[in-house]
């Protein structure tokens, strides 16, 4: 069985491009800059495995 819960943030980001708002976005999640909370919880679902 595998648990998989969903959270969710929406975080404004300054960039020329998708690609380097992107990469904004992961540079500052992997540096803390942006952390998810119990409260961003959406969602849950199981997944069966055989």
């Amino acid at each position: 069985m595998e648990i998989v819960e969903t959270l969710s943030n929406i975080v404004e980001v300054g960039a020329e491009n998708e690609q380097e708002a992107l990469l904004k976005a992961q540079h500052m999640y992997r540096n803390e800059e942006v952390v998810l909370y119990p409260d961003d919880f959406i969602d849950t679902k199981f997944n069966i495995f055989e």
